[in-house]
C-alpha cells in the first residue's frame, strides 16, 4: 500500500520539526544563561541539522525509485531525519557588568550566542514546515477515505 510510506514520510517531517521546535524552545530559554552546568561559561545556541531520507539520489532517481515503491507496495520512499543536534560555534557577545558574578576580573561577561529575533524567524519556520506536514497528511486522510468511499459502491 503505497500510502503508508507516505504517511511515513509525513510522519518523519512531523517529528523531525516537533524536535526543531523543542530546541528553539531550549535556546529561547536559556537566551540569559550565563553559566552551564559544568561552568563552562555561557549556553551555547543549539542548531538541528536535517537529512534527506535517500537524499543521495537526484530527483529523477528519487521519482522512479516512489514510483517503482508504489508499484510494489514498498514502504520506504524517503522523508527526513535528524542526524545531530549542534552547538552553533559563533562566538560569545561580551557585555560590561562587573557587579555580574560570572563577570571576569576585568567586569566582561560573556552572554549566550542567541538572538530573539534569529530564534523566532527559526521558530516561524518550523511551525509553517509543521503545518504544512498536517495539511499534507490531511489532504492523504482526503484521499484515503475517498477511495474507501469509491471501493464501497
Amino acid at each position: 500500500m503505497a500510502f503508508l510510506s507516505t504517511i511515513n514520510i509525513i510522519g518523519s517531517g512531523l517529528t523531525a520539526e516537533q524536535l526543531r521546535l523543542d530546541v528553539i524552545s531550549e535556546n529561547i530559554t536559556n537566551m540569559n544563561t550565563t553559566r552551564t552546568e559544568g561552568g563552562e561559561g555561557p549556553y551555547r545556541r543549539k542548531m538541528v541539522v536535517f537529512q534527506a531520507e535517500n537524499g543521495e539520489d537526484g530527483f529523477r532517481v528519487a521519482m522512479s525509485n516512489a514510483l517503482a515503491a508504489s508499484n510494489r507496495g514498498r514502504e520506504n520512499a524517503g522523508g527526513v531525519r535528524v542526524t545531530e543536534i549542534m552547538e552553533d560555534p559563533s562566538e560569545f557577545p561580551i557585555s560590561y557588568d562587573p557587579t555580574h558574578p560570572d563577570a571576569n576580573e576585568e567586569g566582561y561577561l560573556e552572554l549566550p550566542n542567541i538572538t530573539l529575533v534569529k530564534e523566532l524567524t527559526d521558530a516561524m519556520a518550523a511551525s509553517q514546515a509543521y503545518s504544512a506536514n498536517v495539511t499534507a497528511f490531511n489532504a492523504l486522510k482526503s484521499v484515503i477515505a475517498r477511495g474507501l468511499e469509491l471501493g464501497g459502491r
